[in-house]
């Protein structure tokens, strides 16, 4: 008998063993599993001045430069940092492709559905973009019966057409049209050829437009609709949270420290007042 039952124990306690060895790898924590690898590999995409842009073949920008920052508290970890084409930057974060996405996103319900949002790293306020000197257009109001530019796909669009139906609509009329074009400077091309009247876009995208063109574009404030905020993203399960909330930290702390006001006044210009220590509800 004890012949015949030590084998079957043996087999038991393997199995034991394999199904432990298992569990410990399904629930492995992401962070973790950079520090050990010394590496994490993230995505964006360089096309999105003053966040992120190609300059020399190299990433540069205020989302670059806060990136930066955050992983100087993971000493020894290399960074490898994928330019990437926006339209499936996030089903490659879903299919683990890479551990996170620092691309510009603006926080929106539908997004925080499926990807789980740091702290916010800018405000995502929208303003006007139009041609200097156009006294037509001098508060969001008047861009009824106006040809408005913006870009296909943008999270933006949702904003800009609630405002025309809710706003310009219920007391008027709503835009002449809506132009959609591949991205915004083709918008702001449009805009200085007249093919377009107003571009609504991001306060802080615009900065970088108005530094370049003081002399063809100006602004028009104050900015329209729900208050919504740029973050980035991480996947929303157990193994990526604690990396979520690293970056999160790392963002907080650079906004206690003053360090990310420092950054925003480099590249946009101004600062912004952001919610410290939470994620926004996104209004839509």
């Amino acid at each position: 008998m004890k012949n015949i039952l030590s084998p079957l124990k043996l087999t038991l306690i393997s199995v034991s063993l394999l199904c432990s060895a298992f569990t410990s790898t399904a629930q492995a924590d992401l962070l973790d599993d950079i520090k050990a690898k010394g590496e994490i590999i993230i995505a964006t995409e360089a096309r999105f001045a003053p966040f992120e842009m190609l300059d020399g073949g190299k990433v540069v920008g205020y989302g670059k430069d806060v990136l930066d920052e955050v992983l100087k508290d993971l000493p020894g970890v290399e960074l490898t940092l994928l330019d990437l084409p926006f339209q499936g930057i996030l089903a490659g974060l879903s299919a683990e492709r890479y551990d996170f996405v620092t691309a510009t996103l603006t926080i929106t319900k539908k997004r925080s559905e499926k990807y789980a949002f740091t702290y916010p790293i800018s405000s995502a306020a929208i303003a006007i973009l139009k041609r200097k000197g156009d006294e037509r257009i001098m508060k969001p109001e008047d861009m009824e019966g106006m040809v408005i530019g913006t870009q296909a796909g943008s999270a933006h669009n949702n904003i800009i057409e609630t405002f025309e139906k809710e706003t310009l609509q219920a007391t008027g009329s709503g835009y002449k049209s809506m132009k959609q074009f591949t991205d915004y400077n083709e918008a702001y091309a449009a805009l200085a050829s007249r093919r377009v009247d107003a571009v609504p876009q991001a306060l802080p995208n615009l900065a970088p437009i108005i530094k370049e063109r003081p002399d063809m574009f100006e602004i028009i404030q104050p900015s329209f609709g729900p208050e919504t905020y740029y973050g980035w993203v991480g996947r929303k399960d157990k193994n990526s949270a604690t990396l979520v909330q690293f970056f999160s930290d790392g963002i907080e702390k650079l906004q206690k420290s003053g360090k990310l006001a420092e950054l925003q006044q480099k590249w946009f210009g101004f600062t912004m007042e952001l919610p410290v220590g939470i994620v926004p509800e996104p209004k839509s």
